[in-house]
């Protein structure tokens, strides 16, 4: 446990009849930035909620800095929620959210917060609700890591921000990481920014974990092959077909290897990791499309 950050095992949270998350099993290491990637209703909120101890699950564990959490403050001051909305008194200016920070938390340290406010020409005299969105998103952050977290969990917190008020919130995340050794889990639809900031991968689909590991790892193990249509069955068989498409003489597929392809008829290509996360997203919709045919032509040839 003492390399893991975040553990779950067969996690899993349902609203009455509805699955938010199941199945979960997830292992982050200690020290990374681990990004949380995802359709709308994936189950990205649900899971850092849970980490969070803002919710029970259903069935199944989770495991955050070596404990199940719960509502203590000395297992609270380990941890660092950031909601999408940024969830400030907007009547408040940014001195008294600050104050507040240092009333609330035990390990605050005030020089942390403030000077990174300061630095990007926060005016910490005005009252949250005249201020950007950038700003209020930069705000939530310095308060955030102003209490000394180990983990950080922060759902879309650049989803509203434009393009240049998000490069300076992930400069200011990637800092504070380096700087503290944090562990942090970052939902985001944005890939690019993932690609940046990001070294470990969590990929949520349907409610379910559809592929977890470092960015790097992950990318080495899958390609791209091109290759003449009729030898799609035989020279792949040994690999794990995760997209494909076809035109009558040509087949283009994405495999997870299971060793070298040695058939030179094989065109092998790098995979992009903004190609690899819409291969796994809309391959449980294929398989589910292809299912649902399945059944259908069942019922249709019954008499």
């Amino acid at each position: 446990m003492s390399d893991s950050a975040l553990v779950t095992r067969g996690l899993a949270k349902r609203y009455r009849d509805q699955w938010a998350l199941k199945s979960c099993s997830v292992d982050v290491p200690v020290g990374c930035i681990a990004a949380l990637v995802g359709p709308n209703g994936a189950g990205k909120t649900t899971l850092l909620q849970l980490a969070a101890g803002l919710i029970r699950p259903t069935s199944g564990e989770v495991n955050v800095l070596g404990s199940a959490p719960y509502q203590d403050p000395s297992w609270l001051a380990q941890v660092g929620f950031l909601a999408q909305e940024v969830p400030l008194y907007r009547r408040l200016t940014g001195d008294q959210l600050l104050g507040m920070g240092a009333h609330l938390n035990p390990s605050w340290k005030e020089a942390v917060a403030r000077d990174r406010l300061e630095s990007l020409g926060i005016a910490l005299d005005k009252n949250v609700s005249q201020l950007s969105g950038g700003e209020r998103a930069q705000i939530g952050l310095a308060i955030t890591l102003g209490k000394q977290p180990r983990i950080l969990l922060l759902d879309e917190p650049v989803a509203s921000l434009d393009p240049l008020a998000r490069r300076d919130f992930l400069s200011s995340l990637t800092e504070a990481q380096f700087e503290t050794e944090l562990t942090v889990v970052l939902s985001s639809h944005l890939v690019a920014d993932i690609e940046r900031v990001c070294d470990y991968l969590v990929l949520l689909s349907h409610s379910q974990v559809q592929l977890a590991g470092r960015i790097d790892e992950l990318l080495a193990a899958h390609r791209w092959v091109v290759g003449p249509r009729q030898t799609t069955e035989g020279g792949l068989a040994q690999h794990e077909i995760i997209n494909e498409s076809h035109t009558e003489r040509q087949s283009t597929l994405m495999v997870r290897l299971n060793g070298p392809i040695h058939d030179p008829r094989w065109e092998v290509a790098d995979v992009g990791l903004e190609e690899l996360v819409l291969a796994y997203m809309g391959r449980k919709r294929v398989d589910e499309m292809a299912s649902n045919q399945r059944r259908l032509s069942i019922v249709e040839d019954r008499p």
